[in-house]
Parts: structure tokens; sequence; C-alpha cells
């Protein structure tokens, strides 16, 4: 049994005659542990298949395994109960709250888990040093680099231990020295274990990944084991 298995999946705007095809058809098998990278220029449907991915949108028609579990019907409060446990997202626009220091950022989903105090130190405060960040954690964001602040939002999709890391370009807001820093991080999640679906653009981010599954028009064009992932130096 998959972790993630979508089967024949469309989502489609405008039904009718001037209709677009945002997903054509789709359907894609992940299994746990795998590190994916899902690879089109824009306008390709790679952001629409993140959604998906992420039950952050529905499908116009089509079936989304979880763990063995149809997740196609459900509620948006039922979705969001297995997002929060399954998924954690890193952005590539940080989506930081710039009034709470890099701490309260992190925190901010295990309040909304309703998370005791003291765990929510603790699982925060791991997390922030994971990604190197221990001596800035009271820094909010207008103190902190773009590098730092995407670090911050990886201490915040981890934070909760989630088996699935989802990242929509998250190295396309930074310099190339920061970028590096945040795949060498993404590389150690994996390594640890975590599912890894990373959306990008780029060819050289792709290639740094397991498996790669290029989607072009709303359809899956491509899909291959990477024999020799190029790696972080």
């Amino acid at each position: 049994m998959s972790l993630i298995d979508i089967r024949n999946v469309y989502k489609i705007y405008n039904p009718g005659e001037n209709e677009v095809r945002a997903l054509d058809g789709v359907s894609l098998s992940i299994e746990e542990g795998e590190f994916v990278a899902i690879i089109g220029q824009s306008g390709s449907g790679k952001s629409t298949l993140m959604n998906m991915l992420g039950m952050l949108d529905n499908c116009t028609s089509g079936e989304y395994y979880m763990d063995g579990i149809d997740v196609s019907h459900m509620t948006d409060d039922e979705l969001s109960e297995i997002r929060n446990k399954k998924i954690g997202f890193i952005f590539q626009g940080f989506n930081l709250i710039s009034s709470l220091t890099a701490k309260g950022n992190v925190e901010l989903p295990l309040v909304y888990r309703g998370m005791k105090r003291a765990e929510r130190d603790k699982l925060s405060t791991e997390s922030l040093k994971m990604v190197g960040l221990e001596k800035r954690m009271y820094h909010r964001p207008s103190q902190m680099s773009g590098g730092q602040q995407q670090r911050v939002a990886i201490a915040r999709a981890i934070a909760a231990r989630p088996p699935i890391i989802l990242a929509d370009e998250p190295t396309g807001n930074l310099d190339s020295h920061s970028g590096k820093d945040v795949m060498r991080i993404i590389h150690q999640l994996h390594k640890e274990g975590r599912t890894i679906i990373l959306i990008t653009h780029d060819n050289g981010i792709a290639e740094e990944a397991q498996r790669v599954v290029r989607i072009q028009d709303g359809k899956i064009i491509e899909d291959y084991i990477n024999e020799n992932p190029k790696g972080v130096e």
C-alpha cells in the first residue's frame, strides 16, 4: 500500500467550451520514505498538483488515498485534521508572522493542535536547533535574512514531526548559498525517514531527488528514478 495514491485526478476550471484542465487525468503513487521532485514550468499544473497532494484543494474528479484511506470526499475539517498530523508545509514565501519571534512562529501550529505549553516549548526549541537557529529563537523575521527566515519556516513545518514534508519552491526566494543550506536540511530530514515531496521549476534542484516527476499541460509526461542524485556538497 502506497503512502499517497492519486488516481485519474482532474482539476477543471470553467467547465465547458473555455475550460482549463489544470490537471488532466493525473495518477501518481508515492511510497513512504521517498524523496520525489515534481518539476514543471509556470502553468504546467505543478502548483495545482501540490495543492491536491497537500489537501489544500479538491479535485474535480478522481480519487486520493492517503495511507489507504480515501480522502477525496472528506469535509474540510476532516482534511484539516489529517493535514495537521501528516504534512509539514514549506512555502516559497516563508509565510511568517512579523510580530512573532522565530520561536513564536514555530509554536503557532502546535497551539492550534491544542498542545500543552511544555511540549510546545520542547518541540519548537528542538526544531530550531535542528535548522541551526538556536541563537536566533527570539529574533523576529525583520531581524533575520531570507535564508534564516526560510529555516524558521522549515522548523515550523517539522516541529510536530509530520511524516510528510511538502516543499513548494523552498529555495525560490533565496541566494545560492542560502538555497544550498535549505536543501542540506531537506536532505537531512529525508535521511531521518521523512517522505519529501519537492515542487520546483529548477532542473538542478530536481536532480537532487531520488525520483523526478515532470508535469506539463496538466499531465505527467515523465516519471523516473534518479540513479545518481546530485546531493548537496
